[in-house]
Order: C-alpha cells, then structure tokens, then sequence
C-alpha cells in the first residue's frame, strides 16, 4: 500500500488545459484524443512537512467517446457527462504517507498511504471553442476509504484557461479545501502518548478550512505531437491545523512543482 501513494499522489495539483488537449483534433473513428504529460516533480515528503521528495509527475486529459479521463489533483478522476459545460463522476486517489520524518516528527506514530474516493462536480463558464477564456468552478468531496485517518475532505475549486491556442496554453487556479477532525487530528494531532514520546505539546485539532492555494501550468508545443508543461502551486496552511505542533516543526507553505514532456494525440 506504500508504494501506491506516491504514484497516485504525484499526480500533478492541476490539469492539462483542456482546450490544449483538444486542439488535436478528433479521430474520425471515434478513437480516444487528448493530452498527457510526464516528468520529475517535488512535492512535500507528507502534509505539513518542511521536507520536499522528488517524484514522477503526471498529467493527462484524455476524451474517449462521451467521457473524459483526467488525471489531476490527488489522483484519477472520470467526467461521465457528455456536456461541454457540466462535469460529474468518481474520483479515487492516495495521500502520502508520514513515516521517516526527521527530528521530533520521527518519534510521532508513523501514518500509511490513505485512500480516498468520492465524486466531484463542476461547470465551465465561457471560453471559446478551444477553451480559452474559460472559467472552470468545481466541488470535490472526498472520503478516506483505507481506514488511515477515516476523514472527509471537501474542495472548492475555480481555474481560468488565460491562453489555449494549438501551440501554447496557460491556465491559473486557485482552491481551499475543507476537512473534519478526524483526518485533521490524525495528521496534525497530537496525543499525550505521541507528545511523552516526542516532546511535542499534546494538541486536539477540530475540523474546518485546512488549506487556501494557488497555481500556474503552462505548456508549449514544439510540433503538433510534442511539447513541454510545467506546473508550479502551493497551498497555506490555515486554522487549528496552522497552530499544531507538527505544522511549527514543519511549515505553513506546502509548494509543488513538476516538469514534464508532453504528447498529443
């Protein structure tokens, strides 16, 4: 199960333009089109880490018929609407897990890879015919089904697709997510057990708005098959999750990055 979280987990925080993806156009088969991407990125070793790792980033925006498979966020997700304006379906994905930290972190209990699965639902306003100018608004509610820290996280999010023609594309996001107490006391609680052990203060989180965040992706094409995309994001690290220990010991800004070759198809 270890080995799993990363892989789904470096997935980048945000998607391909879509309108980059479908500027290729359609096979006349009915085949699958669109756009994926992959390469180094580094993202935080676990939340509220200090420490950064280097994992494999991907991304991808792939239409087959009338849905559409996108990997983004923290996982792999499915629109299952044959709509260009409305998107609904499953999304599944892992979070990294919390074992090897350095100092303090090292004595708290080690936490494994979490998986979570949910739904997510969003409308496109505007944009033009390759999605330039668009604004994406999207709700996803997430639920930890490996039984790691059992939570429910609710994300609120909004991009604009500011450039998407057929050899560059830019888009920009921003995003906060809302999480219960048992995801926040299980990453960022610490009990009297975990605080004799470590010499942090013993400290019980409740649940509320866990993050606020932003980010850039950018891609260009060198040929019609070819480019490269690069993304960079960060969230911030609010409410009772901000004044926890393990935050002090690590830090409120948690940045995420990658670079990746792209092929279009």
């Amino acid at each position: 199960m270890r080995k799993l979280g990363p892989i789904l987990l470096a997935c980048a925080v945000g998607p391909i333009s879509v309108g980059a993806a479908q500027a290729q156009s359609a096979p006349s088969d009915g085949g699958p089109h669109g756009a994926v991407a992959i390469g180094p990125g580094v993202v935080p070793e676990f939340d509220g880490s200090r420490d950064m790792r280097v994992l494999p980033f991907v991304m991808a925006d792939v239409r087959w018929g009338g849905v559409n498979v996108q990997v983004r966020g923290p996982g792999l997700r499915v629109d299952v609407i044959s709509d260009p304006r409305l998107s609904f379906g499953p999304v599944i994905g892992a979070r990294l897990p919390r074992n090897d930290a350095d100092g303090r972190l090292g004595l708290l209990p080690e936490i494994d890879t979490a998986i979570e699965a949910g739904a997510f639902v969003g409308y496109r306003f505007g944009g033009d015919q390759y999605g330039q100018g668009a604004l994406q608004m999207e709700l996803s509610v997430l639920h930890d089904v490996s039984r790691t820290h059992n939570g429910l996280l609710a994300t609120a999010s909004a991009s604009y697709s500011a450039v998407s023609r057929k050899d560059f594309f830019l888009s920009i996001d921003a995003q906060t997510t809302l999480a219960n107490s048992d995801y926040t006391r299980t990453y960022f609680g610490v009990d009297q057990a975990a605080a004799a052990a470590s010499g942090l203060r013993a400290y019980r989180p409740d649940g509320g708005i866990r993050d606020v965040g932003a980010g850039v992706t950018a891609g260009y094409w060198f040929s019609p098959k070819l480019g490269i995309t690069a993304r960079a994001g960060a969230t911030y690290l609010v409410g009772d999750i901000a004044d926890s220990p393990i935050t002090e010991e690590g830090r409120r800004w948690q940045p995420a990055g990658g670079i990746m070759l792209s092929y279009r198809f």
